[in-house]
C-alpha cells in the first residue's frame, strides 16, 4: 500500500514539474514576443534612439558616458527608461545600464512638435564643453539636437487647401532622394532620413541615396553602415576623395533609377505631405523644377519655424549672391490662391525635385564647379532659359538648419573656389551682363577656366538670352547701366583717395576707406528713385542715425539727390548733406557747406540724362 502511495506521489510531483515547466515556457515565449515587439527593427525607439543615441559623432558609448553630455529619448520612451544629460550615475547598476539622471529643467521629450530646446542655465563645466564642441564641429547646437528624438513629431504647416488630396494626380512618379553629407552630426543626419521615410508614401520613394563626401568622423563609418543596413530603401555610397556638393550629387545620381530625383541637405526635416505636391508639379510638366517651401530650424534651439515662409521667392544681386524677397505684385496677381505654386527667378538650391531625364538633358550640374557656391544659380538660369519652369511649392514644407558659417575644412581657399564657380557661371550664362558681375565683385574672369563645352551645350539646347531672363523672369533687378551712377563714390577731401564703404552686408556702419578700385563693398548704384543702394541694402538716414538698411525700409529715409554743381549728396527729406568726418573715417550728416571738401563727392559713371 505504501508502495502504491509513493508511486502516486511521484506521479503527482512529476506532473506538477511538467505543468510548471510548461507555464515557464509559455511565460518565456510571451516575454520574448513582447520584447521583440519593443525592440523590433522597424520600431522607432529601438533603431531611432537606442542605437542611434549610443553613438555620437565618432565617440563610442562607453567613452561617451564617462565625460560627455548625452541622451536617449523618444516620445515613445517609458518614463522609467530614462533620459537626459551628463549628471552623476546613481549607482553601479545605473552605470551598467547607461541610465542617466534627467535634470529637472528639461521637458521629458525635448523638441516635440518643433518646440525649442532650452538648455539649463546652470550647466556643469562638462556640459558647457560639450555644447561648445557641438557648435565648433557643426556650426549649430549639436547638443540640443542630440536631445531630440530622430523621429520627433512636427506641426503640419499646410493649409486646408493643400490638404485636399483631390488637387494632386493619383498616378505620381516615384522619386529617389539623394542626401549628400560631409562630417554631419549623427542626430541631424538620422532625423533627415527618418523624416523622409516616415512622412512619404512608401510607393513614391524608390530609395534614399546617402552620399558620404569623404567624411572622416568614425560615427559615419561602420556605425552608419550597420544602422541603415536594416532599412532596405536606404543605400549608402561613398566617394573616394572630397568632391564637394556638386560632384557628390552627380555621383549619387549614378545610383538613381527612379524617374524623379529629389535633393535634400543632410540637416533637414520633412513635414507631413511634403512630397506629393512636388511630384504633382513634375507629373504635370516634366520640365518643372519644384522646390519645397523651406522653413527655418533654429540652429540654437532647433525650434521649427514656418511662419512667413510662403511669402517670399528667391533672387540674386550682381555679386551673384542669393537672397529672399517678398513676392512681387506681378506674381501675386498671376496666382489665384496664396497656396498655389510660386514662379521664382532662383531657388536656394539645397532642396528640390527634378525630372531625371530633364536634368540630364540640360547638362545636370557644371562638373567644373568646386565644392560649393553658384550651383543654385546655374540650375536656376538654365532651367528658365532652356525651356523649364522654376517653382516654390507652398503646399510642401521642409525644415532646414540655416548656419551662419561652414564648419568644414576646405581643400583650398574657400573664397577662391566660390569666385571660380561664379566666374564660370557668368561666362556661360550672363552674356554681356557678365561685366556687371565683375564690376560689382571685382572677380577675376580668368578663374572661369575652360567653359567651351558648357557654352556649346547651351547653344545646342537653343537656350534663350540672359536679357530674356531679366525681362520675363526677374524684371525687378536693377541693371547697373540703367542707374544714374554706378561704381565708386569718392570723397574729394584727401585728394579723393577715400571712397564710401559698407564693409559687409551684415554691418550697418558706413565709413570711408582707401579706394581700391575692385568694386565689392565700394560699389554703389544711385537709382532714379533716389535710393543709393548696394545690392539689397540702401543708405538710410532717419534724421538721427545714418545706417545701412534693407531697401524696403521707409522710402522717405532713403531719398538722395546728387547735386552735380556743388557735388553734394543731399538727403531730400532732411535737407542735409553726406559728409566725411573731419577726424576719422566715419561718415556723418551735416548742414551742407560748399567750402568743405569733405562734403563733396564724385560719383563714378554719373549720367544725369537717366534721371
Amino acid at each position: 500500500m505504501s508502495f502504491i502511495c509513493r508511486r502516486r506521489l511521484k506521479t503527482i510531483v512529476k506532473w506538477v514539474v511538467i505543468i510548471v515547466a510548461i507555464w515557464f515556457c509559455i511565460g518565456l515565449f510571451v516575454f520574448k514576443d513582447e520584447l521583440d515587439d519593443y525592440l523590433d527593427p522597424e520600431d522607432d525607439y529601438f533603431l531611432d534612439n537606442a542605437f542611434s543615441m549610443t553613438i555620437r559623432n565618432g565617440t563610442e558609448s562607453d567613452e561617451l558616458y564617462q565625460d560627455e553630455a548625452y541622451i536617449i529619448n523618444d516620445a515613445k520612451t517609458p518614463s522609467n527608461m530614462l533620459t537626459h544629460l551628463p549628471l552623476e550615475w546613481k549607482n553601479k547598476e545605473d552605470a551598467a545600464q547607461k541610465v542617466l539622471l534627467p535634470p529637472s529643467e528639461l521637458e521629458e521629450t525635448p523638441g516635440e512638435m518643433g518646440k525649442p530646446v532650452e538648455l539649463p542655465t546652470n550647466m556643469s563645466d562638462a556640459m558647457k564643453k560639450a555644447v561648445e564642441d557641438g557648435w565648433t564641429k557643426n556650426a549649430f547646437n549639436q547638443y540640443a539636437s542630440d536631445l531630440i528624438s530622430v523621429n520627433r513629431k512636427l506641426p503640419d504647416p499646410r493649409s486646408a487647401w493643400c490638404k485636399d488630396t483631390a488637387r494632386y494626380l493619383t498616378d505620381l512618379p516615384k522619386t529617389d532622394v539623394i542626401i549628400c553629407f560631409h562630417n554631419e552630426a549623427w542626430s541631424t543626419l538620422l532625423r533627415t532620413v527618418h523624416s523622409v521615410l516616415a512622412r512619404s508614401p512608401e510607393h513614391l520613394i524608390g530609395k534614399v541615396i546617402l552620399v558620404d563626401d569623404y567624411s572622416d568622423m568614425p560615427h559615419l563609418k561602420i556605425q552608419l553602415k550597420e544602422y541603415f543596413s536594416l532599412y532596405p530603401k536606404v543605400q549608402l555610397v561613398r566617394v573616394a576623395k572630397r568632391e564637394g556638393l556638386v560632384r557628390a550629387r552627380l555621383f549619387g545620381m549614378e545610383y538613381a533609377d527612379s524617374p524623379v530625383v529629389t535633393f535634400l541637405d543632410s540637416h533637414c526635416e520633412c513635414t507631413e505631405g511634403w512630397l506629393e505636391p512636388l511630384l504633382d508639379r513634375i507629373a504635370r510638366n516634366r520640365n518643372t523644377v519644384a522646390s519645397p517651401t523651406i522653413d527655418m530650424i533654429d540652429p540654437k534651439t532647433f525650434q521649427y519655424n514656418y511662419d512667413g515662409a510662403n511669402d517670399v521667392l528667391g533672387v540674386f544681386d550682381w555679386n551673384l549672391e542669393f537672397y529672399w524677397i517678398p513676392i512681387p505684385l506681378r506674381e501675386l496677381k498671376r496666382r489665384n490662391h496664396f497656396a498655389e505654386p510660386i514662379q521664382t527667378p532662383t531657388i536656394a538650391g539645397g532642396l528640390f525635385a527634378i525630372d531625371l531625364e530633364f536634368f540630364r538633358s540640360v547638362g545636370t550640374y557644371d562638373p567644373g564647379f568646386n565644392i560649393w557656391g553658384g550651383d543654385n544659380l546655374e540650375l536656376s538660369f538654365k532651367t528658365w532659359m532652356c525651356g523649364g519652369i522654376l517653382e516654390i511649392i507652398p503646399c510642401s514644407h521642409v525644415g532646414h538648419i540655416f548656419r551662419d558659417d561652414s564648419p568644414y575644412e576646405w581643400p583650398s581657399s574657400r573664397a577662391m573656389m566660390v569666385e571660380s564657380n561664379l566666374a564660370r557661371l557668368a561666362e556661360v550664362w550672363l552674356d554681356d551682363y557678365a561685366k556687371y558681375y565683375y564690376e560689382r565683385s571685382g572677380g577675376n574672369k580668368s578663374l572661369a577656366t575652360d567653359v567651351s563645352d558648357r557654352k556649346k551645350l547651351r547653344e545646342k539646347l537653343g537656350c534663350k538670352s540672359f536679357k530674356w531672363y531679366l525681362d520675363n523672369v526677374y524684371p525687378e533687378l536693377l541693371v547697373p547701366n540703367e542707374a544714374v551712377a554706378r561704381g565708386e563714390i569718392k570723397n574729394l577731401a584727401k585728394n579723393g583717395t577715400y571712397c564710401l564703404s559698407a564693409p559687409g552686408t551684415k554691418l550697418q556702419i558706413i565709413t570711408v576707406l582707401h579706394c581700391h578700385g575692385h568694386g565689392d563693398y565700394q560699389y554703389w548704384l544711385l537709382e532714379k528713385s533716389g535710393q543709393l543702394r548696394r545690392d539689397d541694402k540702401c543708405l538710410t538716414y532717419d534724421g538721427k542715425e545714418l545706417i545701412f538698411k534693407s531697401c524696403t525700409s521707409p522710402k522717405e529715409n532713403q531719398l538722395w539727390k546728387y547735386i552735380e554743381k556743388s557735388k553734394f549728396l543731399y538727403h531730400v527729406t532732411y535737407k542735409t548733406c553726406l559728409a566725411k568726418s573731419a577726424d576719422d573715417g566715419l561718415v556723418l550728416m551735416e548742414k551742407c557747406d560748399e567750402s568743405l571738401e569733405r562734403h563733396q563727392w564724385a560719383l563714378s559713371n554719373y549720367n544725369s540724362s537717366k534721371l
